[in-house]
């Protein structure tokens, strides 16, 4: 047996690989562009584990994505691949609208074709899993509830717009055509092998490095969070039960504010890797000029999946946390090995203009 996973290189779709073969030897063919956010050294423990087939490419290559369906012939496809960046699609939309977008509609037909062809009982057992994110949502007021799965889509960024657009097709593809979907849509992971753009690898980075940590606005931006390899069992868990059709929110129970997390991290580095001058690094926060549409609050309720699923996060926040410091502080040389020029370079583009 076979599966197909998109964006396996990137942050969430590398631990998902990673954790999927760890658990048992179904090979895995690995799609991924290869990015900024992709990197081959997350997944280098699997350089010779014939069960892992990397191919470099688009979801958006109609040719070669049913090439790959024809050749392996895989029971499910785990779809992780879009540009997922708030800031980034900001500054630059149409690259948001080319993969979350038009990527997952030419990923969608090349699968559907494909499952076309299968006979009754694969039909039957074959799915097609889209990885999504609660900001499709868009913003929750203090005392709101949280984000359930039948909550109205009002996305506020090019990225969450464009995901919003993605969910859409997926759904349509099932309503239209039959086709087996399911759909995960996680609130803000955190943990091994994060990209250091997004707020807790960033900090840490930033931190070690003795630069300042920008922190938005007042810092009050409340998010849930959810430790990566907790997204990743869930997942499994969708794949193995989930009603076709239907949608999962996954969350981690665990709304906090931004300067929250950020003085969270500065406590434990202050543990770990106290400063020379035995100053706190929290002395490194500085307050900068908030993103244009910055959500206020994102909440997730993930009641269904524990109803159904009987799906329920192993690691707390403080937990969840304090492995992610840990991972950094033991592997530095992958932090300094991803932050190419490239990232350098947006990383000063994005925060230079903002006052402090």
């Amino acid at each position: 047996m076979t599966i197909l996973v998109t964006g396996g290189a990137g942050f969430i779709g590398a631990n998902f690989v990673l954790d999927w073969l760890a658990a048992g030897d179904e090979t895995v063919i690995n799609l991924d562009k290869l990015t900024y956010a992709g990197n081959l050294q997350t997944l280098a423990s699997l350089k010779d584990d014939k069960r892992h087939v990397f191919v470099h490419g688009d979801i958006g290559d109609a040719e070669l994505v049913g090439r790959l369906l024809e050749e392996h012939k895989p029971r499910a496809v785990i779809n992780f691949a879009a540009e997922s960046h708030v800031d980034r699609s900001i500054h630059g939309p149409e690259a948001f609208v080319e993969t979350n977008v038009m990527g997952t509609f030419r990923l969608l037909e090349a699968v559907r074709a494909y499952w076309g062809t299968l006979g009754e009982e694969a039909r039957q057992g074959f799915r097609f899993l889209h990885v999504s994110t609660d900001e499709v949502y868009g913003s929750l007021a203090a005392d709101e509830p949280a984000f359930t799965e039948t909550h109205q889509y009002q996305p506020n960024s090019p990225y969450s717009a464009s995901k919003a657009a993605s969910d859409h097709l997926v759904r349509s593809y099932h309503h239209t055509y039959g086709l087996p979907v399911l759909t995960t849509n996680c609130s803000n992971n955190y943990g091994p092998y994060h990209f250091p753009e997004k707020l807790i690898p960033l900090m840490i980075v930033n931190a070690l490095a003795g630069k300042a940590l920008p922190v938005y606005g007042d810092g009050q931006q409340i998010r849930d969070w959810l430790y990566v390899k907790d997204h990743c069992s869930a997942i499994r868990r969708v794949l193995e039960a989930g009603r076709v059709g239907e949608v999962y929110n996954v969350g981690g129970w665990n709304e906090k504010p931004n300067l929250d997390i950020v003085q969270r991290i500065c406590t434990l580095l202050d543990e770990m890797r106290p400063r020379v001058d035995g100053k706190s690094y929290s002395e490194q926060v500085a307050y900068v000029t908030d993103r244009p549409g910055h959500d206020r609050r994102y909440a997730i309720d993930a009641r269904k999946l524990e109803r159904e699923l009987g799906w329920k996060p192993a690691e707390t926040f403080e937990t969840g946390i304090r492995k992610t410091v840990e991972w950094y502080l033991d592997n530095q040389e992958w932090v300094q090995n991803v932050q190419s020029g490239a990232y350098r370079d947006w990383v000063e583009q994005n925060y230079a203009d903002r006052t402090a």
